[in-house]
């Protein structure tokens, strides 16, 4: 356990920064319960398909190709043994892959009980464009945006959206979200580019609550500050001292996982429809976060691009 888990003290929902993935879901049998998880192949990620197969769900296992995601689940089962997981390509940067999935797990029948949005890549040092959008949101937004609300009808009804965003929102561009530049063509900056696709991340599932109906909610989770790979765009030097001061600062990943699994799957999680969760309690987004005119807004655009892309 890292020193900033040991000190922090569990919250109102009776777990905290120190709570692992398998802690928060000890007490919850989710036989018969099927869960779509992104980035089931690593990190926070593969923890989250673990717990929630120990637990006995049938886990939908998304990542970039079929192949991670076999070797990912059955890597998974080997220790699980209860649950299940059915793989799926799902690369999200790409959305013709994103609809192909959403058709696969619409044409095999799955109803599901929470999608899971956790997959996502963090401040490459390059300026990548592609369809037109700076590659972070594309990745980290929008193709969950298309993956999510084309899977809204197959939604239970008391099913949960879970997505995965991150203290890191704070530091977007000026206004929040630059929708007059999403390819950030005038100013790149790594860091923010990774925050406004964060902070989008947000924003969606602030909207997306608003838009459920009753019974079904939506959720924003900050996992903490946790070394995995998806820093792997980073720079050398970057990765090397996160290396050194993450054990001790950080978080591990079955810490870093029990935010989404909280929510995603505890009875306790079903009353904050529409809030911002850090630690497995509820946080206090920025200012931007908070912004429901922002959220529609970001809505109405992200439909306008995903019709185009």
């Amino acid at each position: 356990m890292s020193f900033v888990s040991a000190l922090f003290r569990p919250g109102p929902s009776g777990f905290g920064a120190g709570s692992t993935a398998e802690a928060v879901s000890a007490d919850v049998d989710l036989s018969g319960r099927t869960i779509l998880l992104t980035g089931c192949n690593s990190g926070i990620g593969l923890e989250s398909m673990r717990v929630f197969a120990m637990r006995g769900a049938t886990v939908l296992a998304l990542a970039r190709t079929v192949q991670k995601a076999t070797q990912a689940a059955d890597s998974v089962l080997s220790q699980a043994g209860l649950g299940e997981a059915v793989p799926y390509a799902c690369e999200l940067a790409d959305p013709d892959s994103v609809r192909a999935c959403v058709k696969a797990i619409s044409d095999d029948g799955h109803h599901l009980d929470a999608m899971v949005l956790n997959a996502g890549i963090m401040s490459p040092r390059h300026r990548t464009v592609a369809r037109g959008l700076e590659i972070q949101f594309l990745t980290n937004h929008m193709g969950h945006f298309i993956l999510a609300t084309g899977l809204l009808d197959r939604l239970t009804p008391t099913g949960r959206v879970v997505v995965v965003s991150s203290t890191g929102h704070r530091f977007s561009v000026r206004g929040g979200i630059g929708f007059d530049d999403l390819a950030m063509e005038r100013r790149y900056d790594k860091w923010q580019a990774y925050g406004q696709s964060k902070l989008a991340n947000l924003l969606f599932a602030k909207e997306l609550s608003r838009r459920l109906p009753h019974g079904q909610i939506a959720v924003a989770v900050h996992p903490g500050v946790i070394s995995t790979n998806l820093g792997r765009t980073m720079g050398g030097l970057m990765r090397q001292g996160f290396g050194i001061v993450g054990p001790l600062f950080g978080k591990t990943i079955a810490q870093g996982a029990a935010s989404q699994v909280w929510a995603a799957v505890h009875p306790d999680a079903a009353a904050h429809n529409g809030a911002y969760l850090a630690d497995c309690n509820v946080a206090e987004p920025s200012r931007h976060g908070r912004s429901a005119e922002l959220a529609a807004r970001l809505w109405a655009v992200s439909e306008t691009l995903a019709a185009s892309l």
